[in-house]
């Protein structure tokens, strides 16, 4: 019988209940082999292991074979059952993962100890990357003790400063993911500095059209409006001292971001500042690929997996 999630790992003691509420989502999930690229630091190493130890992942190790295994003896690891493919760089590294992926050997990918930029060049290859049918996009998963539900926010990764039709899709990625982790009620903010349409500001025209396109049905599977400030995106007093009447003021589960900066700077305030966990994941490709940043923990990294698994396993596991 395939292995599947480790009960006893998944109620170890995770502080955040949105980590939780993953790992239990992937509980009736089989182990899937993911491709860690370059795992030669000791939080991208300890977060694969930490991830097989909890069910989720059989780890492909891609790297330098004499580094790997040093780090792991030096961490007091034992790397059995783990499988681990030579490779001379990171870029090499990542070459040979998105082989692997491409062929089939291995269902998900795993940022490990590379750049952001080096990753998402092989990645984005037409001839040897991991493309997909649509436009790839990133997402964050956020817990924090801060707000009362789980909170995705994108693109905070990829799209440096994207288009109209970058952002459509941006949404509609989102959307799916949430979906996968099983966020019943979906609703998207396209966030703004502010919550009124003015022609010097672009996000908010961006915001505008966005949400008239959801009600075209371009964008579909979740309420969406915007634009939306983050103060009455997520809190209904905030939206209420403002006398705004929108259906997602005040329960956004889903931010939209302008920019790169402004999400990225978003996803990390709340790591850093109110005590969040981020699992990160890039969606839109042909196979889910967990990215988060080269600093984040070891449990991050378990909950981007575990966003992984349920994106690799969703056609089998159908959510409503």
């Amino acid at each position: 019988m395939t292995p599947t999630i480790n009960e006893t790992a998944a109620e170890g003691d995770l502080r955040h209940p949105r980590f939780r509420f993953l790992l239990e989502r992937c509980r009736d999930r089989p182990r899937i082999p993911m491709g860690v690229i370059h795992p030669c630091s000791a939080v991208s190493l300890e977060g694969a292991l930490d991830a097989a130890s909890h069910g989720l992942i059989e780890p492909w190790l891609f790297g330098p074979e004499a580094q790997i295994r040093q780090l792991a003896d030096t961490l007091g690891r034992g790397l059995e059952g783990v499988t681990i493919r030579d490779a001379s760089d990171a870029r090499a590294a990542a070459r040979a993962a998105a082989l692997a992926g491409r062929r089939g050997d291995v269902a998900a990918l795993m940022k490990g100890d590379i750049h952001t930029a080096d990753l998402m060049h092989v990645l984005l290859d037409r001839d040897a990357g991991v493309r997909g049918s649509g436009r790839m996009s990133h997402a964050f998963a956020i817990d924090t003790p801060a707000y009362s539900h789980p909170l995705l926010i994108s693109d905070a990764v990829i799209h440096l400063r994207p288009g109209l039709e970058e952002k459509r899709e941006i949404c509609q990625n989102a959307i799916g993911l949430a979906q996968t982790i099983g966020i019943e009620h979906r609703h998207v903010a396209v966030l703004a500095a502010v919550e009124t349409v003015h022609e010097t500001m672009p996000a908010t025209l961006h915001a505008a059209a966005l949400a008239k396109m959801a009600e075209r049905g371009q964008i579909v599977g979740a309420d969406l409006e915007g634009p939306l400030a983050l103060d009455n995106a997520i809190s209904h007093a905030a939206a209420d001292m403002k006398h705004i009447e929108a259906r997602v003021a005040g329960r956004a589960n889903i931010l939209i971001a302008p920019d790169l900066e402004s999400g990225n700077l978003l996803a990390k305030a709340l790591v850093l500042l109110a005590d969040g966990i981020a699992a990160g994941i890039v969606l839109g490709a042909s196979l889910p690929v967990a990215l988060t940043s080269r600093a984040d923990s070891p449990a991050s990294r378990v909950a981007s997996a575990a966003m992984a698994v349920l994106e690799a396993t969703r056609t089998e596991h159908a959510v409503a």
